[in-house]
């Protein structure tokens, strides 16, 4: 799991860029591609991957790296679990933490509108020692949440700074003065607490169900449909995510590895129906199917992140791989031949 991984990197000062949630699974994440804080820094998990051992359908061990299997290094690098199980990664290590300053801050959902368009002017103006996912969700019973926002819904702004903190003060200080919210917690954290700030809300035994698609920005029009959509969910635990993808992840030549979507500077967005008894579940999924519909003419139409598919098919995979799809169908021919590894956004041989 990720807090594994972090535990053992952030002992001496380093990190991995990784996914934002400590219970993930390295392995399918880091395939897929991952996203996470520090990706406007240094890029997805797959562009800090050195080399992997896998273990091909035929039952081969392999070293895959620039400098070897150079073929099928590049197809693990965002094309999933298509290519075999992998048993073993070699990340390149960044420093970060141990401590980095912490910031939410959270309005009504009668301010959506204005929450979405300060984020579209204020985030990619800000280095890249910042990150920051606008949110739409219900205020969490917190000790620091005023007892009558408990539960409410709402828009979120979390604001992870990696620099000092008083260049995460004076951000938070921007934002406070341009719309203040309804309230606001801030604080230095440990980089490991940070990774598990999310892990309660995403915890085990939920019935979930995920759409995700690109937008280049914030437009008028994508606001329209996202605050028109958001007040719909009827579960507290369904949530709207937005991560911005720039500065590291654009840098990377869009050819180097199988990850599918491009390498320009956009959103991410992630619509997650969440609910806690599987009734409830077809509300939120039609909830999300209808939101995800609606805001497809505001997409980037180069499908969407593989790892935030609950369900996939041969278009979504194909729009989503794009021009490297047919490169993929070749060499899942050559270590894959029979489709035993299928249970993923599978690229058939």
């Amino acid at each position: 799991m990720l807090r594994d991984l972090d535990a053992a990197t952030q002992a001496h000062g380093l990190a991995v860029p990784a996914g934002m949630i400590s219970h993930t699974g390295v392995g399918g994440l880091t395939l897929g591609g991952g996203m996470g804080w520090l990706t406007r820094q240094y890029g997805l998990t797959i562009d800090n991957l050195e080399s992997v051992e896998i273990v091909t359908a035929n039952g081969s061990v392999l070293r895959a790296a620039e400098d070897e299997n150079a073929d099928l290094f590049w197809a693990v690098r965002g094309g999933g679990g298509n290519f075999g199980v992998v048993t073993e990664f070699e990340f390149r290590l960044h420093e970060a933490g141990p401590m980095v300053n912490y910031g939410l801050l959270f309005w009504g959902l009668d301010q959506g509108g204005d929450v979405l368009r300060m984020a579209r002017e204020l985030i990619p103006r800000l280095p890249k020692t910042f990150s920051v996912v606008p949110a739409c969700l219900n205020a969490p019973p917190a000790p620091f949440v005023p007892e009558q926002h408990h539960f409410q819904p709402g828009y979120g702004l979390v604001v992870i700074g990696f620099g000092s903190p008083e260049e995460h003060a004076e951000v938070l200080a921007d934002i406070r003065g341009t719309l203040p919210p309804l309230f606001e917690f801030a604080t230095p954290m440990p980089y490991v607490a940070v990774q598990q700030s999310l892990d309660e809300a995403n915890d085990w035994g939920y019935y979930c169900y995920e759409k995700g698609l690109y937008l280049e920005d914030f437009s008028d029009d994508a606001i329209e449909v996202i605050t028109e959509h958001v007040p719909k969910k009827t579960s507290p635990l369904s949530a709207v995510l937005f991560y911005r993808l720039d500065h590291a992840y654009s840098e990377v030549d869009d050819d180097a590895n199988a990850f599918g979507g491009g390498r320009t500077d956009r959103y991410v967005m992630f619509a997650i129906a969440q609910t806690p008894v599987p009734e409830l579940q077809a509300a939120e999924i039609a909830w999300v199917r209808s939101f995800w519909d609606a805001l497809q003419p505001h997409a980037i139409n180069i499908g969407t992140y593989i790892n935030g598919m609950t369900e996939s098919d041969d278009a979504r995979i194909r729009a989503t791989f794009g021009p490297k799809y047919d490169r993929l169908v070749e060499l899942k021919r050559k270590y894959d031949p029979d489709n035993v590894f299928h249970r993923n956004a599978n690229i058939k041989p």
